[in-house]
């Protein structure tokens, strides 16, 4: 089902196609709620449960490894089911594990709360962003649909940092709580309003389970090895253990998608430089900031002693930058493309990043911080909008479900090894004599080093496109 184009205004969306863009936005939404919620309650959780700052980050990292690893698979099941169906089944997952989360008592309970919600998070992504690219047409409807679409999830983000800030003064439960009553509304309306799925044609492919499990068991020793190393040793045996399971897993995936006759990824979707670059910014931007925001909730709460919600009031510029900026994406990227707005968003964050390294135990919060939240949210209302734009670009109907997936895997496993990666860092140097502040500076160096090589990268992936472009005009 596509938008027609009624008038001369090829951005017009019909009755349908709005009630259609109001739900998913509202699944979006959720999601920007519950993530930055739980990421302001983290040391409110950490002093009612007594958890290390490596078991803490598996709160964060729980669900994005449920949420990383099982995307590819929610969206090749989101083509094959049907989206309606899918995005309505994990919306009934979601809703419990939000209440299971809110109940529970025990950190290891409380990490496989965190990690269904992820896993049911991994169902409702692709199955909501390929309904909005197989319902609008690519090229300006569509650029328009994904703006509102990514600045609603923004809007979550912006709303959860000051709502968990305010409901973590009464109890962190409280986080864990709210999603469960929207979880529940998003499923009614969705049920009620969402065209049902066209009837599945035979032979249309199976589930690839085998390499949907290796590629989870792959992010799963990778981020393991990763944060477990600066307790156990870089070359002890569980640590190189890990390593090597997520290698010969990692390997596995690859040989079972070159074989196998219906791939969870045809690797070929990555030949497009556009498509690839596009899920090299998103992992880069994701990895940097998945870290940042760990390390400066401990920082500001811990350090600093500021409550929860001055927390969430430092980071709101940043969030509203992007609920302002990013619905305003889709016809910039309509006149001058996607890779400009993605370079310059990675160029804001790299200056973001690199300007914070030198913060004291005593900042000027309008010298030494807003720059840098400012900053943040140029990089994301640039790049946010702009890598869905193009990670679904010239991609047949469908396959929406896997270039969906393939690109929210990307976010969420740079988010997953970033923030494995800082936490390593940052606790590698917790010694008795070392501050905070000394053990976060080397992290933020981090951060801004995965910036600048995410730029790179994208660079890079630019030249490649304009390569073959030009390759394909000489012939």
């Amino acid at each position: 089902m596509s938008v027609p184009s009624p008038s001369a205004d090829p951005t017009a969306f019909d009755r349908r196609a709005w009630v259609t863009l109001l739900v998913l936005c509202g699944v979006l939404f959720l999601d920007g709620l519950d993530v930055s919620m739980v990421g302001v309650a983290l040391p409110s959780i950490d002093a009612d449960l007594g958890l290390s700052t490596s078991t803490l980050q598996w709160v964060v990292s729980g669900y994005v490894l449920g949420y990383g690893g099982l995307l590819l698979l929610g969206g090749r099941t989101a083509d094959l089911l049907g989206r309606r169906r899918v995005l309505l089944v994990a919306l009934a997952v979601f809703a419990a594990a939000s209440l299971l989360g809110a109940l529970v008592d025990d950190g290891a309970l409380l990490i496989a709360a965190r990690f269904i919600k992820g896993a049911a998070a991994a169902f409702t992504a692709p199955a909501g962003l390929s309904i909005i690219t197989t319902t609008f047409h690519e090229g300006p409807a569509r650029n328009r649909a994904l703006g509102i679409y990514t600045a609603t999830g923004a809007s979550g983000f912006s709303l959860g940092l000051v709502l968990g800030g305010i409901l973590t003064t009464a109890g962190w439960r409280w986080t864990f709580l709210l999603p469960f009553p929207i979880a529940v509304v998003l499923l009614i309306a969705a049920w009620r309003l969402l065209r049902p799925d066209p009837p599945r044609v035979a032979g249309q492919g199976r589930f690839d389970l085998l390499g949907a499990a290796s590629v989870t068991g792959a992010m799963l020793a990778l981020v393991f090895g990763i944060s477990g190393a600066p307790d156990a040793g870089w070359t002890s045996g569980r640590t190189l253990g890990a390593f090597a399971l997520a290698v010969i897993l990692g390997a596995t995936f690859l040989a079972t998608e070159r074989r196998v006759a219906h791939p969870l990824v045809r690797l070929g979707i990555l030949r497009s430089p556009t498509i690839a670059g596009a899920n090299l910014a998103g992992m880069a931007v994701f990895a940097c900031y998945f870290g940042f925001q760990f390390m400066v909730t401990l920082y500001m709460q811990d350090l600093l002693g500021w409550t929860a919600l001055e927390t969430a009031l430092a980071f709101l510029p940043a969030g509203l930058l992007v609920a302002f900026g990013a619905p305003r994406m889709g016809p910039l990227a309509t006149r001058v493309g996607t890779a400009p707005l993605i370079a310059g968003g990675l160029l804001s964050f790299v200056a973001g990043y690199a300007l914070f390294i030198p913060i004291d135990a005593s900042p000027a919060y309008p010298v030494a911080i807003l720059p840098t939240m400012l900053l943040l949210g140029l990089g994301f209302a640039l790049t946010y909008p702009a890598v869905n734009m193009a990670a679904t670009s010239g991609v047949a109907d469908h396959e929406q479900g896997l270039a969906s997936g393939l690109v929210s895997t990307s976010f969420q496993l740079g988010g997953a090894v970033g923030l494995a990666i800082v936490t390593a860092v940052i606790t590698s140097g917790e010694t008795g004599a070392s501050s905070l502040l000394d053990q976060l500076r080397p992290g933020l160096a981090v951060v801004t080093g995965m910036a600048v090589l995410g730029l790179t990268s994208v660079l890079g992936a630019v030249l490649a496109q304009r390569r073959l472009e030009a390759r394909l005009a000489a012939v």
